[in-house]
């Protein structure tokens, strides 16, 4: 599980956590039943207070995406498709703010708008834009 912190970003370091685990069970990186890293160990390699991976991994088990049982590892809860897809798109809302926020600046049309997001899309990036 590849997990980057950025701790200039603003972001907590518990909150980029959480959100890079939700990335990687949406993607599908991390399977259903799949172990986490042990709080101490993902701390160490992240370089960071394991208070913090702890108070990460203590939201998600919240908000049941990773189920602890006594004696066992933190696993990823087995996730209904549905919930799945809510967690997906949330992840397309939060990457593409900062990107309407943009739009919005330059004063780009939203038919122009996506129109090229379209083309980028159907071409995976590749193409130029004027």
């Amino acid at each position: 599980m590849l997990i980057a912190i950025d701790h200039h970003s603003g972001v907590p370091v518990y909150r980029q956590l959480m959100d890079q685990i939700k990335f990687h069970i949406a993607s599908g990186l991390l399977k259903p039943g799949e172990k986490l890293p042990a709080t101490r160990t993902l701390s160490a390699q992240l370089g960071v207070n394991p208070m913090t991976v702890s108070k990460a991994y203590g939201y998600l088990e919240a908000e049941g995406i990773v189920e602890r049982r006594r004696g066992r590892p933190l696993t990823v809860s087995h996730l209904e498709p549905e919930t799945v897809e809510v967690h997906k798109l949330n992840r397309l809302r939060q990457s593409l703010a900062p990107i309407v926020a943009v739009v919005r600046q330059l004063g780009i049309e939203k038919s122009r708008a996506l129109e090229i997001f379209g083309r980028m899309l159907d071409d995976a990036g590749n193409q130029e834009e004027p």
